[in-house]
């Protein structure tokens, strides 16, 4: 493995535990800024919104800034955003700070998928890009729980103190790691053919798919703690233990997904949704039983990164002749996915609806995106139409 991608990698599980770390803290970060379960979780709406909308605006101003530079610059923003989220006085500078924050987090992974895959021959590319992305995955397994120990044992802000050493190790081995010279980028196809290719249906229906697959997530992750404190009656300690299992789950659904994600990927992911929407039904049934819920966690894990990788893949196809605006906004639509579930979740919450009700939501949501998955794949095989070939660079 080269040790250019490990950095990349470093960072990204950085990017990925701050970013749902604060789920496993959430009561805890509730009662340490004053205000109720549910306000707390719009610092995860804030957060997604930030990656949503910074990222891309950040991306688009820095076009002509050195990679690496670019690179360090967004994990120095990290490391001083935990500092100061360790710090915060009050909710409003918490979710300023997370804002902040989100926008390098979604700079971040549209230049790195860049870097990685000019670090590597073509062949490996698709390794290259699997790699970075595998350290959102990966942090759910040991970051997210690792964070969500820390938080119970010695405090919340103690978690962040923690994230701010992870990015100072992160800052270390972009600047050590990473060649300079070996950096090129992607072919630009000029502003409006980017904007363009999101007009395809296979482009906006993907992104509808997108919407869809995070409300199925996030309205339950957003308030997993609670769901199985309150619910399901597992105690505090057991948490991060179950927060694991998801994340082993979710990593061995990244490598079933890039399997899947071949020839027959439309009819793949139309099956998926489907059993997602199972699951979440079988999550709402199993809410008070341990043993299930916890296993019904797990598949829903594996689940929702299986679906990930191949509405990625989808997107990528289908946008290889106009690249770099899409591959900004696929972190920007799942993370505006993630803000609206943990927005929808909140107003269920506040409507007085219980813990156990929020899975119901993502069985809404699933429905939709068979729907809309199985249209899309239907006009395109009625058309005819082959995705476009890549640019060349140069």
């Amino acid at each position: 493995m080269p040790l250019p991608l490990i950095a990349l990698f470093v960072a990204a599980f950085a990017f990925g535990t701050t970013e749902f770390v604060i789920a496993g803290v959430l009561p805890q970060v509730a009662d340490g800024l004053g205000v109720s379960v549910p306000t707390a979780g719009y610092l995860v709406s804030g957060y997604a919104l930030g990656i949503a909308v910074g990222g891309p605006l950040l991306t688009l101003l820095t076009p002509r800034m050195a990679r690496k530079a670019l690179l360090l610059c967004l994990v120095a923003a990290f490391t001083l955003g935990q500092v100061a989220c360790a710090l915060a006085p009050d909710f409003f500078s918490m979710l300023a700070l997370r804002v902040v924050v989100a926008v390098a987090h979604g700079t971040y992974f549209g230049v790195a998928m860049v870097v990685a895959t000019s670090l590597v021959s073509e062949e490996r590319r698709g390794m290259a890009v699997a790699l970075v992305l595998a350290g959102l995955t990966v942090s759910g397994i040991v970051g997210v729980p690792a964070g969500t120990a820390i938080g119970n044992a010695w405090g919340w802000r103690a978690t962040f103190w923690a994230m701010t050493l992870l990015g100072a190790l992160a800052a270390a081995a972009i600047a050590l790691l990473i060649p300079s010279a070996r950096i090129v980028s992607a072919p630009h196809a000029g502003l409006r053919r980017e904007i363009g290719v999101l007009g395809r249906q296979q482009v906006w229906t993907s992104l509808i798919v997108m919407l869809m697959l995070m409300m199925g997530q996030f309205v339950p992750y957003t308030y997993i703690t609670p769901l199985l404190e309150e619910v399901t009656g597992l105690a505090a300690g057991t948490v991060p233990w179950v927060l694991l299992a998801s994340g082993i789950g979710a990593t061995l659904g990244v490598f079933a997904g890039g399997r899947l994600a071949g020839a027959r990927l439309m009819p793949a992911l139309v099956a998926m949704l489907a059993l997602q929407g199972l699951v979440l039904a079988a999550m709402y049934a199993a809410g008070p039983l341990p043993l299930p819920m916890i296993a019904v966690i797990v598949v829903w894990g594996g689940l929702n990164f299986s679906i990930g990788t191949a509405v990625q893949t989808r997107i990528l196809r289908w946008t290889a002749d106009a690249p770099n605006l899409a591959s900004s906004l696929i972190p920007s639509g799942f993370n505006v996915g993630i803000a609206v579930a943990a927005s929808v979740g909140a107003t269920m919450l506040n409507a007085g609806l219980s813990y156990r009700s929020l899975p119901l939501a993502g069985v809404l949501a699933m429905a939709v995106a068979v729907v809309t998955a199985g249209l899309s794949h239907a006009a395109e095989r009625r058309s005819r139409t082959r995705p476009p070939m890549p640019l060349a660079v140069g």
